[in-house]
């Protein structure tokens, strides 16, 4: 089978682009043919369709000042409707004929231009979702630093009113248009055959808002090969992934503030980062150690020796790889009862969950699985075989070959 795989970006930016680039794998492993469509990139992977990629357009020029207007046009284009992808994308089915599209993040870089496209082609859409684009023009219902779905209704105006992308009144009003424009369209509604909802809570959101589209429920898989569970008991804490507001990072360190035996590791980087140093050099929180961005093969051990892993996100999580990864190791989480969290943890069973923002709850969470380290450790195991059981590759690939197949038997039908 011939999959068209489509992201932004095609080197392991986050964790949609890991999602993206594992799939692909995946589907390659099992002797499929992957043709991946990008943007151009100077940290992109290796493929032989790297001339078929379009154009990389730097989406936080928009918001410079001294940006020409031209150039501030040639922005707005590409996010809301890039003539670019539809043209290179045409070329691209023309020339290898997939069976099928698999889309993943197409917002801003790529835009929705080249839905019309593969659908006048023929070849059935699937699409993954990372986030909340589809409803929300800030994409993760966040309003400074609030969870926020003021736009219910399609009132989209109040990302322009909030300013709610970037703090920046030019940014929020081209979210606010893009959105408008898309639902005038209805491009994805009238081209997506199928959504993938990798948790129930962003499926159920998805519809609350008026999607109407077919969405099915597959969780992210984990390949469990390199993270092989050591059950001793810990004696830090761990905290891996992005460092930004929306994740509670500052919420973990008041804890750590008053939790201050507790060695606590830090792997990752983001735009707190420099908050969040500052914060442990006011405080004298010498028991906070930052990382910097690890590899695999760094971080799996640094989460195998914890006692738990904190999640402490203030936002509507949708299904992150911190909760596989910290299973896969058998590690128990802490995390925030918000999003698609309490879907994941199950309170007492295979960690715990506090509520979002909550410092002193978050302490007293910790505080319980230090002093009972043999019920963190049958935590652990039982979020270890959880995902043995729902989220092996063999498993994910199985669902998302029978969705493929589902489609493909549909258009033959019709």
């Amino acid at each position: 089978m011939k999959v068209l795989m489509v992201n932004n970006f095609h080197y392991p930016r986050g964790g949609g682009e890991r999602v993206y680039l594992e799939l692909s794998s995946l589907l390659q492993a099992h002797g499929h043919e992957i043709i991946p469509f990008s943007t151009q990139h100077r940290l992109n992977l290796p493929t032989k369709h790297a001339d078929n990629f379009v154009s990389h357009t730097d989406f936080p020029s928009f918001l410079v000042k001294k940006t020409s207007l031209r150039t501030k046009m040639r922005v707005a284009e590409r996010i809301i409707y890039s003539k670019e992808s539809k043209r290179k994308i045409e070329v691209l089915i023309a020339e290898m004929k997939p069976d099928i599209a698999h889309l993943h993040g197409i917002a801003h870089y790529i835009s929705p231009s080249i839905l019309p496209a593969i659908k006048k082609a023929g070849v059935p859409i699937v699409m993954t979702l990372h986030d909340y684009k589809l409803i929300c023009p800030n994409s993760n219902f966040l309003s400074k630093g609030e969870v926020c779905e003021r736009c219910k209704m399609r009132r989209y105006y109040n990302v322009i009113l909030r300013q709610c992308k970037r703090d920046s009144f030019s940014a929020s009003l081209l979210a606010g248009i893009e959105l408008y424009v898309h639902k005038l369209l209805q491009i994805y509604e009238r081209n997506v055959d199928v959504f993938i909802a990798p948790s129930k809570f962003l499926g159920d959101k998805i519809r609350e808002y008026g999607i109407r589209n077919a969405i099915v429920h597959i969780p992210n898989f984990i390949d469990m090969k390199s993270s092989t569970p050591h059950f001793k008991e810990g004696k830090y804490a761990i905290y891996f992934g992005r460092l930004s507001p929306e994740k509670g990072v500052m919420t973990m360190l008041e804890a750590l503030k008053i939790l201050d035996s507790l060695p606590l590791h830090i792997a990752g980087t983001g735009p707190s980062e420099d908050a969040m140093r500052a914060f442990v050099s006011e405080h004298a929180l010498s028991h906070v150690t930052f990382h910097g961005h690890l590899s695999q093969n760094e971080l799996i051990p640094l989460i195998q020796g914890a006692a738990f892993t904190l999640l402490p996100s203030e936002w509507y999580e949708n299904y992150p790889m911190t909760i596989l990864e910290s299973f896969a190791c058998g590690i128990p989480v802490i995390a925030s009862d918000i999003g698609a969290l309490p879907g994941l943890i199950h309170d007492g069973s295979n960690g715990l969950l506090f509520p979002p923002g909550d410092a002193l709850q978050l302490v007293e969470k910790m505080q319980f699985l230090l002093d009972n380290p043999t019920k963190a450790l049958a935590m652990g195991r039982r979020g270890y075989e959880s995902i043995k059981e729902n989220n092996s590759p063999d498993k994910h690939y199985f669902q998302i070959i029978e969705l493929y197949r589902h489609l493909l038997n549909s258009k033959s039908d019709a």
